[in-house]
């Protein structure tokens, strides 16, 4: 639920960490339903048979193929997994409402107007205790309604080439309780940069979500809307993205990659660049083609607030498609978050959880990997609540009927960037781009 990153992948659920796709309630007519699900009055599945629809690479759909298995085997109930191409599947998610076909469950990348209203309530499962799942990142409506649950979290997160630090010798944080500040890691990441004679100290993906990250960090709301849903900026986060603007000066920054989108990854990958800022979906790839130095994620900085860009990974959804299925999806999805299955599900998919106080054992060889995701799942409980508050404002809009089509972020700064307008002017043209698709 958030806006496009770079190297970011085009599917919804695979072993790994991604972002999703920006929200967009597309309406396309004469795309084949699957035959899955039945059409009429009484479509939906049965209290013994439910149908559920994920996107996810073949190979990498481990995770739900295992509990749906087990499910089976502890209920009786077929729980028939549907993977469908992620080109496409919004359009026939929102094909199958206006046909009756929705299926029972579905992990989804975005909600739509369409079928917003057919979601089953799924407040039993968010609210009890014992699954500890973070209310930061449910998509709710106004009556409080819990319209879908994360299938897991994504959060932006640093990189750092392990190897020139140490050359170096210069130390870093590696408990998120005693973490740096922006102005601490920049400093830290130029003298080992003018040390190891490395390119650049710092790539940073052309991505709105990476930028709001590092505008929390630094005390600001970024492009926020007030009660009536007029979006400005504050201080802290004109502040913040100024300096941002400045450290893009092709010595602490590379100006190509928010100005003319060079792949940030490819440069921190050659070992040539002394950290990167990106997310937790990095760590899988980053585990097996980095194979030249040795690479680390770091905690992220606080100055003073210690908080990332956090969004669902996939959004678990039931249907209420008849009054059976409906009572059936709610029972699985109230199985499949219970904690020890939660868990389960997040070891064979490579899952960041939702749910706090798990420990999940990951499959990776690389031991880079595996103290990435232990950090990750250390920092999200200390994360402040403005953390989610991207993830929650889309689910807002799409309620509204409304989308952030254009996230004018990536042009109006990489005109700021380039010395075309003032960073000032940059923020004014962004909040202006924001009230006009989804203000009010």
């Amino acid at each position: 639920m958030t806006t496009v990153g770079a190297r970011r992948s085009r599917r919804l659920g695979r072993g790994g960490m991604r972002r999703l796709a920006p929200i967009a309630a597309v309406a396309t007519a004469g795309v084949m339903l699957l035959s899955a699900c039945g059409g009429g009055s009484d479509s939906g599945g049965t209290s013994k048979s439910l149908t559920f629809w994920i996107s996810t690479v073949p190979g990498q759909d481990a995770g739900w193929k295992k509990m749906v298995a087990q499910y089976k085997k502890e209920t009786g109930v077929n729980v028939k997994l549907v993977n469908i191409p992620y080109d496409g599947y919004t359009t026939k998610l929102h094909n199958a409402a206006q046909a009756n076909s929705l299926p029972d469950v579905a992990a989804v990348p975005a909600l739509d107007p369409i079928w917003s209203s057919k979601l089953v309530d799924l407040s039993s499962i968010a609210n009890k205790k014992s699954n500890n799942i973070n209310p930061n990142f449910l998509a709710k409506d106004s009556s409080g309604k819990v319209l879908s649950i994360p299938s897991d979290v994504t959060a932006s997160g640093l990189f750092i080439n392990k190897s020139l630090f140490e050359k170096a010798g210069v130390s870093f944080p590696a408990s998120p309780s005693k973490t740096w500040t922006w102005t601490d890691f920049i400093a830290a990441a130029n003298k080992v940069r003018e040390k190891t004679g490395a390119k650049y100290s710092l790539t940073f993906d052309q991505s709105p979500s990476r930028l709001r990250a590092m505008v929390y960090e630094m005390g600001g709301k970024y492009v926020h809307a007030d009660s009536s849903g007029k979006f400005s900026v504050d201080a802290a986060t004109k502040k913040a993205v100024n300096t941002f603007v400045g450290w893009n000066d092709d010595k602490t920054m590379p100006k190509s990659v928010w100005t003319s989108g060079a792949d940030p990854a490819a440069m921190f990958q050659s070992g040539d660049v002394v950290a990167y800022w990106s997310g937790v979906w990095q760590v899988p790839a980053f585990a097996d083609s980095i194979t030249k130095f040795e690479w680390a994620s770091v905690p992220t900085p606080a100055q003073p607030v210690q908080a990332s860009d956090v969004n669902s990974g996939g959004m678990t959804v039931g249907f209420n498609n008849n009054g059976d299925a409906a009572t059936a999806a709610t029972k699985f999805l109230s199985w499949l978050y219970e904690p020890a299955h939660y868990q389960a599900l997040c070891e064979a998919s490579g899952f960041l959880p939702v749910e706090s106080g798990l420990s999940p054992k990951y499959p990776f060889k690389s031991e880079a990997a595996q103290a990435a995701f232990k950090l990750y799942n250390e920092e999200i409980p200390l994360y402040a609540p403005i953390s989610g508050y991207f993830n929650s404002a889309q689910t807002n809009w799409v309620l509204k009927g409304k989308s952030l089509t254009e996230d004018p972020t990536k042009t109006e700064l990489g005109k700021a960037i380039n010395g075309q307008q003032s960073a000032d002017k940059a923020l004014q043209n962004i909040v202006d781009g924001y009230n006009q698709q989804v203000g009010g």
